[in-house]
């Protein structure tokens, strides 16, 4: 019996964010690839496991566990060129680390060879369409790091070697456009296959054209989505705090309904009750430092900007990247440390619900494994923080779903018969 939706495969799938908005855009997910623990925890127990709302049609060949995707290329690698043609879209994002402005943007990162891996994924399965979403750091020249003279530039790397076999097509996009209550510009690469009859095909037109329309559909009457609607909910003054579920020793904000239509639209498919809202612990002084930054920023203008020298100095603050903010707009992009935002009204950082929040996540997606993590482990742990930083927005997947599987449908090319008919044969052989 064929699928009745087409078909994709997530690479470097974090927690599942692009694989989230694609399912909930219609299409079936196949499997996805992602090597760190915590982050996988999380994508399997929104979308794999069986009591998941939405769930990928996982393989029996491949284990449901964490993976590399050097070690799935190796070692699957007869069972990936066994449905060679007939998935319809490889997605992912290679991780950005490297690329990333806010780091160190460092040329000998070993993640930036991730885009090789991710290369080689697509030569063997040769999906109709591929999806990238990177850092918008990826399209800038880095220095080569054992010839200084020489630059390489990831974003002309990809697009020349996919565009042997693929129209390839690639757009800066500010999700917020998309309903997203982030200003959090991501670039984007679409390429589709030669040979299936794309000639005609401009996806991020077609994304412009299709824009309004998702967002009636979704119900999102007001863009760009502000700070304030996503989560005004979630204050503490209104909910008041709670024991911890999941985390001895600290406090949850409790939850008494959805205010804005954003926050109703999230609290879709959730009856009762709500995840991640475990508060940090701050000291006193701590409190009083934040609220002096709230009083401060509020007065001069500085909301969503990064706190003033003169104030980071008077505090004796060193880190650069603290911003206030502001209800009345989207949030500046949210990063993997949890205080590099100061909540608008209340002396606090955010939880990772209220992240969640800003990046399009239903209430309904629940977070695993370490809250923060530090140090050396920062290089090999993606706690909860970081996977919501690290995520394609769900809101933002889920358009680009609609407007492909159409694209798809439009061009005659989907392959959901024969993905069905050569997973039955590879079972076969197993």
């Amino acid at each position: 019996m064929a699928l009745k939706s087409p078909v994709f495969i997530d690479v470097f799938a974090g927690c599942g964010g692009l694989s989230l908005g694609l399912m909930q855009s219609g299409w079936t997910g196949l499997f996805a690839v992602e090597h760190d623990k915590n982050a996988f925890e999380t994508l399997s127990h929104n979308l794999v496991e069986e009591h998941a709302q939405y769930r990928f049609d996982w393989p029996g060949w491949l284990p449901k566990a964490p993976a590399s995707v050097f070690d799935v290329l190796k070692q699957y690698h007869n069972q990936i060129a066994a449905l060679e043609g007939t998935v319809d879209m490889l997605v992912g994002g290679p991780p950005c680390q490297g690329f990333s402005s806010a780091g160190k943007r460092n040329p000998a990162d070993p993640r930036n060879r991730l885009v090789e891996a991710y290369l080689e994924f697509v030569s063997v399965l040769k999906p109709r369409i591929v999806l990238i979403e990177n850092v918008r750091g990826i399209t800038s020249d880095f220095l080569e790091s054992d010839d200084r003279t020489k630059r390489i530039n990831y974003a002309q790397y990809i697009v020349e070697s996919l565009d042997q076999n693929y129209h390839v097509s690639t757009k800066l996009i500010d999700v917020s456009a998309f309903g997203v209550p982030q200003k959090r510009h991501r670039f984007f690469i679409i390429a589709a296959r030669r040979d299936c009859g794309f000639e005609d095909f401009a996806p991020f037109a077609q994304l412009e054209a299709d824009r309004l329309r998702f967002l009636r559909d979704k119900g999102i009457a007001v863009v760009p989505t502000t700070t304030q609607m996503a989560i005004s909910d979630l204050e503490v003054e209104r909910n008041g705090k709670g024991v911890s579920r999941d985390s001895v020793g600290f406090e949850e904000i409790q939850y008494s309904g959805p205010i804005t239509s954003y926050q109703t639209i999230m609290r879709s498919g959730v009856p009762e009750g709500i995840e991640d809202t475990r508060l940090a612990k701050h000291r006193p002084d701590i409190e009083a430092r934040f609220a002096k930054f709230i009083e401060l920023c509020h007065a001069e203008g500085r909301l969503n900007k990064s706190l003033s020298s003169e104030l980071k100095a008077s505090f004796g603050l060193k880190k650069s990247a603290i911003r206030v903010l502001d209800p009345d707009q989207p949030s500046p992009t949210i990063t993997s440390m949890p205080d590099d935002l100061i909540h608008y009204s209340e002396p606090r950082t955010l939880t990772v619900r209220e992240n969640a929040r800003l990046q399009s996540f239903p209430d309904f997606f629940q977070f695993r494994g370490k809250y923060t993590t530090g140090g050396e482990r920062r290089k090999q742990e993606v706690p909860r923080f970081t996977q919501v930083a690290n995520a394609v927005p769900p809101l933002m997947a889920e358009a680009l779903g609609k407007m492909i599987a159409s694209a798809l449908t439009g061009f005659g090319t989907t392959s959901r018969t024969n993905y069905q008919t050569a997973r039955e044969n590879l079972t076969v052989q197993l």
